[in-house]
């Protein structure tokens, strides 16, 4: 399945040193220092963890640095006539993906993104970035490659998956669920909490 990579479907300990860093631990509470303000606003008007939006964030394009290397367009025709099983979705995207492109005035090759056709700084696929996306900055335009929008977007996401405000994050709470919807792996949602704790351990009371 060319929709998974080898290391998510290796056991946790080994799938964890691949994102729970050093380098995205630092990383991240530098992205944290510059952004507090942002952050800590996003998360008081939605009532999301901060923490684990600075984790998702990190996990999904590496707080920006690496938003994918395929053109979005090209990536989901190409599934579209090379793998059968996924013809249908693909297509299902790429309508998506073009009725955001001509809605916003975006020429149709000029996102960059994921193998799978996800994109932008929380690597949306097309259909749940026109469903979740928000323009949290007011410009009347959802942006995929600036932070207001794309941290109010994660935290939206999350939200109409069912995360609770205040809840638990043990395995099948409300919240768990709510980052599974982001990405249907056990281990990746053990990997955005657990990165979510070595941020709030290092940044609480800041």
């Amino acid at each position: 399945n060319r929709f998974e990579f080898a290391y998510e479907k290796k056991e946790y300990p080994e799938y964890k040193k691949f994102f729970l860093t050093k380098k995205r631990i630092r990383d991240g509470v530098e992205f944290y220092n510059l952004k507090a303000g942002l952050i800590e606003s996003i998360s008081d008007s939605l009532g999301v963890d901060p923490f684990l939006i600075l984790s998702i964030t990190g996990i999904e394009s590496n707080f920006g640095s690496f938003p994918g290397r395929y053109d979005v367009f090209s990536a989901l025709y190409t599934i579209i006539h090379t793998m059968p099983k996924k013809k249908s979705w693909a297509s299902k995207e790429l309508a998506e993906f073009l009725d955001y492109c001509y809605r916003d005035n975006i020429p149709v090759h000029s996102i960059p993104g994921s193998y799978a056709g996800a994109f932008g700084f929380g690597q949306f696929i097309p259909s749940s970035f026109n469903r979740f996306a928000v323009d949290f900055d007011g410009d009347g335009v959802r942006r995929f490659n600036e932070w207001a929008d794309v941290m109010a977007s994660i935290a939206n996401y999350l939200i109409k998956n069912g995360y609770e405000s205040g809840g638990s994050f043990e395995r099948n709470s409300k919240n768990w669920k709510s980052v599974y919807a982001y990405n249907h792996h056990d281990n990746y949602v053990m990997a955005v909490l657990d990165l979510r704790l070595e941020y709030k351990q290092r940044l609480s009371g800041k």
